[in-house]
């Protein structure tokens, strides 16, 4: 699947920083382990149904500095992320206006393109689809048959295509795995059972199908139904790939195991992230990542955004009411990755009028300095260490504020700001 163009992104002298950042696992701030000079990172990409709201733009701005901070810290970076182009959501938005699901999902993911590039995140990688990977999951999914770690359930034979009197959906089975393998069923998320029994239903589960093993066991994969995509599953039959199967079948096809952090919204730790881990983890019996982060979710005036309630914010809809990409990109940084925060109108004017401070203390900055060029200074120390520790961007953007208002220990050229900014911010400074 075709990602985005890249932004710029300049060379910066190398600063070596360790990130530290909040394992969702672990509960605790840890040290992410960097393996053979990489930073390696998967992060769960959008089910393209709807335009991306603001609260996706949180998420993907957010690791996009991760990203920027490996980079200045020397290191290459394996970017992975996934894009689930069929899925129960996409499918159904299609049939309810009236669309092919296919033209539904490229469309949307155009927008989405649109978006990132806009708002100057750096493309991962690998970018794939669900669709791309299905010969794939099909292996995995036939793997975890083999090993016992999943259990065939007859579906209904009246969802079932005209002349096919029978199919097999396949489940994954928590049970075994646990008995198993090192997952066990709430490692990642860190919940309880009565948390995650209240959260499947609401997250794409299906806790009261017959013949489940467990009602928390996850789809892998659902046989053919009448009027609904579906490919070649060898021994499984006619179908298409359940939700958390394919973020594992990708990362482990795309990055070292474990890799260093999966990352996604909150939303995401149970029960996707929950079963990405476990999915990976039966298959080959080696952990799936190191650590576990997870960006806060954003609301609306205080509420929660919903499309339900119809008060979605989109960065397309920013955009074109005139607001600055640089401005909607600072206002996303201006709060800490893992806080659930609400927009305002008055929050987007904050950062436009810090947007201008910068560009004001820029146009009385020299021009260029005498030291030499690759020498770090303050600000881009100051900016990387408040980045690595727990992907703290507020602090990364006060640092900033600190040398528009002469507070710094050392005089930086404007041109040196331009480039810092920018290539650890991702901000633009130049008009």
């Amino acid at each position: 699947m075709r990602s985005w163009t890249p932004p710029e992104v300049p060379e910066i002298p190398a600063l070596s920083a360790s990130l530290h950042l909040h394992d969702t696992a672990r509960d605790a701030v840890v040290e992410v382990p960097v393996r053979t000079g990489r930073g390696t990172l998967y992060v769960c990409g959008i089910t393209p149904y709807d335009a991306t709201h603001l609260g996706h733009a949180n998420t993907y701005v957010h690791f996009d500095v991760l990203v920027r901070h490996w980079l200045g810290t020397g290191l290459e970076v394996q970017y992975v992320q996934n894009v689930t182009d069929v899925d129960d959501p996409l499918i159904e938005r299609a049939a309810a206006v009236g669309v092919d699901w296919r033209d539904l999902a490229e469309e949307q993911t155009e927008l989405f393109r649109e978006d990132m590039a806009a708002l100057g995140v750096i493309p991962p990688g690998v970018y794939l689809g669900a669709v791309e990977t299905v010969p794939q999951v099909v292996e995995d999914v036939e793997r975890l048959l083999e090993r016992g770690m999943a259990y065939r359930v007859p579906a209904d034979p009246e969802e079932l295509p005209e002349g096919t009197s029978e199919a097999d959906d396949v489940y994954f089975d928590d049970g075994a795995a646990e008995t198993g393998t090192d997952w066990r069923l709430g490692a990642v998320s860190g919940y309880d059972r009565l948390t995650m029994e209240r959260l499947f239903p609401d997250r794409g589960g299906d806790p009261e199908r017959p013949g489940k093993r467990d009602p928390l066991d996850p789809l892998l994969w659902r046989a053919r139904r009448r009027d609904e995509p579906h490919w070649d599953g060898r021994s499984l039959g006619r179908g298409r790939p359940g939700w958390h199967i394919e973020c594992s079948v990708i990362a482990r096809r795309h990055l070292p195991a474990p890799f260093a952090v999966q990352g996604g919204g909150s939303d995401l730790r149970f029960p996707h992230h929950e079963f990405s881990a476990a999915h990976a983890t039966a298959a080959d019996g080696v952990p799936l990542a190191d650590v576990y982060f997870h960006t806060g979710m954003v609301g609306l005036d205080g509420e929660k955004m919903s499309k339900s309630k119809g008060n979605l914010v989109l960065v397309s809809g920013l955009l074109a009411e005139g607001a600055d990409p640089r401005a909607v990109r600072i206002l996303i940084l201006s709060e800490h990755a893992r806080t659930d925060w609400s927009f305002t109108r008055d929050r987007l004017d904050r950062a436009t009028r810090r947007l201008a401070r910068w560009q004001e203390a820029l146009a009385r900055a020299p021009e260029e300095e005498d030291r030499a060029a690759d020498e770090p200074e303050d600000l881009q120390r100051g900016i990387q260490t408040a980045l690595a520790d727990g992907l703290d961007a507020p602090a990364a953007l006060r640092t900033v504020d600190r040398w528009a208002a002469g507070e710094l220990a050392t005089t930086t050229s404007a041109r040196r700001v331009r480039t810092v900014v920018l290539a650890l911010l991702g901000v633009d400074l130049t008009a």
